[in-house]
Formats: structure tokens, sequence, C-alpha cells
């Protein structure tokens, strides 16, 4: 093979017993690394299916292969992940969990069989879940935090619906005492529920707000009294 121009199949069929040649010939033929069969099948998709994670790192990092190519079905090499700690290489690599193939699958779904990967189905629905958490915040030019990027102003959030909130003004001697700690602890709690805007979430902040109000004006308890929530 020394003698001859290498191809992408040539290369496909080394990866499986000869990582190291593949990547001999790709340093002396780099436009060959994003090659794809007639199938679409890649190098990437090859290193991934054989656990090379060497090949796999000089493909992305030496030869700027993109990590998120796809094969005929829309399928990255994320799909072909055989451990756990091989999809764990590919995420920091930069293989993305939400890609979907031409079934509509993410590798999570179709690795999610007992003929599959479950292990890996599991680990990547793990990650794609503290990927969709909070974000970090950004930093300042100097790499930290600003008082203003730690504790940003946010909207409050919406109301139920049938609840509706009056804004004016009053004299000092009409403002009751502090706000109820507990009453503000359940608000808070509830606002940064995932599911805040769900039939359940707004149910309860309703209440929540209905035993307030209701509690602000028990009889001849005058403006100031709070009810003790439960």
């Amino acid at each position: 093979m020394s003698n001859q121009t290498p191809t992408i199949d040539r290369l496909l069929n080394l990866v499986p017993d000869a990582p190291e040649s593949v990547l001999v010939q790709l340093r002396a033929h780099p436009e060959l690394a994003s090659k794809q069969d007639a199938h679409g099948y890649s190098l990437l998709h090859a290193a991934t299916s054989y656990d090379h994670i060497d090949l796999l790192r000089a493909l992305i990092q030496e030869f700027h292969v993109d990590p998120n190519l796809t094969d005929e079905d829309g399928e990255t090499c994320l799909f072909n992940a055989e451990s756990v700690d091989f999809a764990k290489e590919l995420l920091a690599l930069g293989v993305r969990t939400d890609v979907t193939n031409s079934d509509g699958q993410t590798a999570a779904e179709k690795l999610d069989d007992e003929d599959e990967q479950p292990e890996v189905a599991a680990y990547l629905r793990q990650s794609a879940t503290e990927t969709s958490g909070p974000s970090t915040h950004p930093s300042d030019t100097n790499g930290s935090i600003t008082q203003d990027e730690a504790d940003p102003i946010r909207p409050p959030p919406p109301l139920p619906n049938g609840v509706q909130v009056t804004v004016g003004t009053m004299h000092a001697d009409e403002v009751g005492g502090e706000p109820d700690p507990e009453f503000r602890r359940r608000i808070e709690e509830l606002a940064a529920r995932q599911d805040f805007e769900g039939t359940e979430s707004q149910s309860e902040l309703r209440n929540l707000v209905t035993d307030a109000v209701s509690g602000l004006h028990g009889t001849g308890q005058g403006s100031a009294t709070r009810r003790r929530l439960e």
C-alpha cells in the first residue's frame, strides 16, 4: 500500500487493526481525514466503533474534522459509542447529544436498547440534563464575576390566571411589618421550578397568593396582619 495513493476505503479498512498506519497515511494525505465512503461512513465513525481514542483525537484536534460529521443515516460518531468513557471523550471533543438521525432519534434514544448500549444512553441523558441546567456567569475582563453578573435583576414570574396586582403608593403609617419570610421562600421555590409554567405549579402559586391575600384582610386584625403560612 505504500506505493499506492490511499483512498478513504483503504483507510477505513486499516482502522480496526492498524490505527497508527492510518495516522501515517493521513499526515501524508490530510485531505482524506474528512472523507466519507459511499454510505457516509467516516474515520470518526470507525475510530469510535473500534475504541481508538488516539485516532479520534488526532482527527478532530490535528486534522480539524467536524466532530458532528454525519453518515447517510444522519448519525454522528456518538451513535457508535461502545462505552461511557468513550462517550465522555466524544462530548469533551465537541460532539453534540441533540443530533437526531433519519428516524428522529438522538444517540441516547437509539442506544437505549438491550441490544445496543443502555449504559451509554443513560450517561448521555444525564449529560444532556446537566447541560440544559443553569449556565455559568460570564466573567469580566479580569476573569472574575462582577456583582451585577452574580446577582442579575430578573423580572418577576408571571401571575396565574385570575390573579391581579394593583400598584400604588402608601403612607408610611399604612405599611405593615416585614414581608413574611416563609411566604417569600415558597414564592421563590415555585419560581425556580422547571415546571413553573405547568398546571400544577400555577395552581400552587394561585393558592399561595390567595392564602396570603386573605390573611392580610383577617377580621379585626388590621392591614398589617399576616396570616402564618403552613
